[in-house]
């Protein structure tokens, strides 16, 4: 893949024989970000996974950095009210089902209480294929929608491992102060490591990088953010 002139700039700034600590990590994205729009910075963490292993979760960010979500809330009865107080963006049964099968995708998550799930199943071609299919894996299916949107609202985000064992996910903006992208980037690696399976053997975490939307990676020392992330 051909880069262009400012890509291939930045990456002469990079010492690719150097593991960076984490806060230096991080102050070289912010400095060599040169698009004209506000770039979001990414932490990769290469994990050491079987096969037939993922990791998949959610996490909360102390740090927020996107626009509030527009929250869809599958539920009738008393929990359409709970959803409806806790702020919603909308909130319906059937009628959000069938809305949604006609091609209507204006929000941002799909949260479902249990009872709702053997009709919001249906919509598993559409929903699974944006990610926003409703999972007990990452708490969108629930009885408790009030704590659940609370936190979708505090900037809670879901986390996945794909086929190579590699977790990608989006951490901050580089205009965000360097110590609120550290702190994420802490948090999400704990987070990760709390998911290690059970019969895992070895070194868990293989290797870390961040970068933004349109700069090279910057390779992290292992070591640095585990002890930080275990203190």
């Amino acid at each position: 893949m051909k880069r262009g002139k400012k890509y291939q700039e930045a990456v002469k700034k990079i010492d690719r024989t150097k593991a960076y600590s984490l806060d230096e990590a991080v102050a070289l994205v912010k400095e060599l970000s040169f698009a004209k729009f506000p770039e979001t910075v990414e932490v990769s963490v290469k994990l050491s996974l079987k096969k037939s292993q993922s990791v998949r979760d959610t996490v909360v960010l102390p740090n927020q950095f996107s626009a509030q979500k527009k929250i869809l809330v599958f539920a009738k009865g008393e929990k359409a009210q709970e959803a409806l107080d806790a702020g919603a963006a909308y909130v319906g049964d059937n009628d959000l089902i069938e809305k949604v099968r006609g091609g209507w995708l204006d929000f941002d998550v799909a949260v479902a209480t249990p009872d709702m799930m053997k009709d919001v199943g249906r919509l598993g071609p559409i929903l699974g294929r944006r990610g926003l299919m409703p999972n007990p894996k990452t708490h969108t299916v629930t009885n408790d929608i009030k704590e659940a949107l609370a936190e979708l609202n505090k900037g809670r985000v879901e986390f996945r491992s794909d086929k190579t064992g590699v977790v990608h996910m989006a951490i901050g903006k580089v205009s965000m102060e360097k110590e609120q992208i550290v702190e994420n980037a802490r948090v999400t690696v704990e987070e990760i490591m709390r998911k290690k399976p059970s019969d895992a053997k070895g070194d868990f975490v293989l290797s870390v990088a961040v970068s933004s939307t349109m700069g090279p990676g910057v390779h992290v020392d292992v070591k640095d953010v585990l002890a930080s992330s275990n203190n």
